[in-house]
């Protein structure tokens, strides 16, 4: 029987097109699965569309499936929700999360799929690698009790990461956007918001997200005396000026980056990749996190979805996408 399914692929910079895939049959340590729904995990991927991937970063950008290379042909993406149609007994139905390009059905290692608790709905898992990374950036940040913080940066990454921050207790916590809109996105979270200009300083700790040479500048701006910026922003093949004269090294300011490709050294000894990605499972059982899915398509639209939310013209914190089973062939 052959055995088909399609994927999104980027052609070249800025066109994509969907590719017909044959799949091999699993083996006994692998999983078939029929994706439920995938994200667009909005900066990375449309910073890959435009084919902003600079050349030294093309390893170190390479997501875990990733077919072809920068900046294209290549097939990318890495938040998948599916359901395992042929695999060991006790995966057999179940619903998992793989960091899986656009794609109808694929087969991975056993090793690669976590398992979505029965409380966390497919719909919403999709936001599962991007929870993920906000755990890692936690973990990194330590924020403690009675700490005064901003997240700067409201799209996917930052909301995620001022999901997590609202159930600390006891804290100050704001989220700062030059885009107004985003106020609402912090109403569904239970948080504040302010314009970069009106955001509360003296704060402890600013989580950085905007990817944007003025909401660095910012976050030193806003930071108390011995205070932490925590770099989540990826910014391509862009340079970033960073004021660090005037009161930098008197007040003693930090900045330190957040990566998720590993896993943050002040997480409790030995924390593995897979206990991080559970962790983030489990804490998508929050129904506040679904207003970070700001809309959705289907699978067959995806080739002029990317073009529009590359270019802004389709405004989005994550875009989900929706597949229909047609089955196997």
């Amino acid at each position: 029987m052959n055995r088909s399914a399609r994927a999104f692929w980027l052609r070249s910079p800025g066109h994509g097109e969907l590719r017909d895939v044959t799949l091999a049959r699993p083996a006994a340590d692998e999983v078939l699965v029929r994706t439920l729904y995938s994200g667009v995990s909005r900066g990375t991927e449309t910073l890959v569309f435009r084919g902003g991937v600079p050349s030294s970063q093309h390893a170190a950008m390479r997501a875990p499936f990733q077919d072809g290379d920068f900046p294209g042909p290549v097939k990318y993406g890495y938040l998948n929700v599916g359901v395992v149609e042929e695999g060991p007994d006790e995966l057999a139905g179940r619903t998992v999360f793989c960091l899986y390009p656009h794609q109808t059905r694929y087969v991975v290692p056993v090793s690669a799929v976590t398992v979505v608790p029965e409380r966390v709905p497919a719909e919403r898992a999709v936001l599962a690698g991007t929870v993920e990374t906000a755990v890692n950036a936690l973990w990194d940040a330590t924020p403690l009790i009675g700490d005064r913080i901003a997240v700067i940066g409201g799209g996917m990454v930052g909301c995620a990461v001022t999901a997590l921050l609202a159930r600390f207790p006891g804290i100050r916590l704001q989220l700062v956007d030059a885009d107004p809109g985003r106020a609402r996105t912090a109403r569904a979270l239970g948080v504040d918001f302010a314009a970069p200009a009106d955001a509360l300083g003296d704060c402890d700790l600013v989580v950085h997200a905007s990817a944007t040479e003025a909401g660095l500048a910012r976050a030193l701006e806003l930071l108390a005396p011995e205070g932490t910026v925590v770099e989540l922003s990826w910014y391509g093949d862009r340079s970033v000026a960073l004021p660090l004269g005037e009161t930098f090294h008197s007040r003693r300011l930090t900045v330190r980056s957040s990566q998720v490709g590993t896993v943050s050294p002040a997480a409790r000894a030995g924390r593995t990749y897979a206990d991080r990605m559970a962790l983030a499972l489990d804490l998508l059982a929050d129904p506040a996190l679904d207003a970070l899915v700001t809309g959705e398509s289907a699978f067959e639209e995806l080739p002029s979805v990317l073009p529009g939310l590359a270019s802004g013209e389709i405004p989005a914190l994550c875009h989900r996408i929706r597949y229909t089973d047609t089955g196997l062939t």
